[in-house]
């Protein structure tokens, strides 16, 4: 293999990762069309032209236990990518959240020399300040997607700086469907309202979260005459979903996520980006999560916040009601949805409280910014 100045690592594990890595190798490729780039990535990546060495589907872990059950396979592949590195004398790594996997090959990266840049920051701030010091010896360049994470790196005399979020930019290109080409295109019924179920983009994540959220919903279709439509992630087979269609009438629907936020009454909608997505919409939700009990265990000794939801984070308030591990049910499911929607106004003011999301997610060139600084480090060099 011949080794090239302009050979990149590029590393992501997760479908939002993905569309993030895209959106920056599209405009990376704008200034510097001679960067060969290579690492982990989805297929969005992979049509950027990276070159992907292994794809999000076999990265897909849900949990703590979950990582232990792979740690061979984890190893043998910092062991693949580390054998690239040094065939390829690469001298920058850009790493896009996913921390579990970026983190620990970042130590790896930094003791050959390699120049870490650090897109779309781990939740440091949920886990405990104290990782954020040891961060300040693996991380070159920090390039972060919440206004407040500037100064948290900051304080902590790590180099860093905001770009904006890149859902804003993906959100402002989206050419959407009108409610009414919508509702024809999928033969949804004109005098419901839709309920959004979210369940996730992993298979562990739908066999845990979605039987409770799909019987509430069905609970709650009836009762406030709304219709049930259900996320399935572009990298999943619908038939997942086929088990609960004998019980339940649903429509599951593939690739049309921000449609569906725009035009849906309310979410039940898996913690995780989708639920920062939902914010921007101003879609009232209940935020679900769910993962092994051991996982859940050793979460809770690690994270610091009384809070998962991103909105609710951003917005310093709890505003839309969280569901954790056996309070996602049935029941406290039916009932925080139903304490929404049987009252308007509260309905009104989440909706309210929700608009600021806009605003503090900056404004839509984020990779553009991401982009422009990445290529200023690899022309220094």
């Amino acid at each position: 293999m011949i080794a090239k100045d302009n050979d990149v690592l590029i590393i992501t594990g997760e479908v939002s990762g993905d569309l993030i890595g895209a959106a920056l190798i599209k405009k990376l490729k704008r200034l510097n069309n001679s960067l060969n780039i290579f690492g982990i990535g989805g297929n969005n990546m992979k049509a950027e032209g990276v070159e992907v060495i292994y794809h999000i589907d076999q990265m897909a872990f849900l949990g703590f236990a979950e990582v232990v059950k792979h740690i061979p396979f984890i190893k043998k592949v910092q062991r693949t990518i580390l054998e690239h590195v040094e065939k390829r004398k690469i001298k920058h790594a850009v790493l896009i959240d996913y921390p579990g996997f970026n983190l620990s090959i970042a130590k790896k990266l930094k003791a050959r020399g390699i120049k870490i840049i650090y897109y779309v920051s781990p939740q440091v701030w949920a886990w405990g300040k104290n990782r954020i010091k040891k961060m300040k010896f693996l991380v070159d360049k920090m390039l972060v997607v919440f206004p407040f994470e500037k100064e948290l790196y900051e304080k902590n005399g790590i180099d860093v700086e905001f770009t904006g979020h890149p859902l804003v930019e993906r959100i402002n290109q989206y050419n959407f469907l009108s409610k009414g080409e919508f509702y024809k295109k999928y033969n949804l019924e004109n005098d419901k309202d839709l309920i959004l179920i979210m369940p996730g983009s992993r298979n562990q994540e739908i066999e845990k979260i979605f039987p409770e959220c799909i019987k509430a919903a069905s609970k709650l279709a009836e009762k406030f005459n709304l219709q049930i439509v259900v996320v399935c992630s572009e990298n999943m087979n619908e038939e997942i979903f086929n088990n609960f269609k004998a019980s339940t009438s649903f429509k599951v629907i593939k690739g049309l996520n921000y449609d569906l936020m725009k035009h849906s009454k309310f979410g039940i909608i898996k913690s995780g980006t989708s639920t920062l997505e939902a914010g921007y919409f101003s879609l009232p939700m209940v935020i679900v999560y769910r993962t092994s009990f051991l996982s859940y265990l050793i979460g809770r000794q690690l994270i610091t916040l009384d809070t998962i939801g991103m909105v609710n984070i951003l917005l310093d308030e709890k505003v839309v009601p969280e569901l954790i591990q056996s309070d996602v049910n049935e029941q406290k499911i039916f009932k925080e949805t139903e304490n929404v929607l049987s009252d308007e106004r509260s309905y009104s003011s989440i909706r309210d409280k929700l608009s600021s999301i806009k605003n503090i997610l900056g404004d839509a060139n984020a990779s553009e910014n991401a982009a422009k600084i990445i290529s200023k480090i690899i022309n220094e060099a």
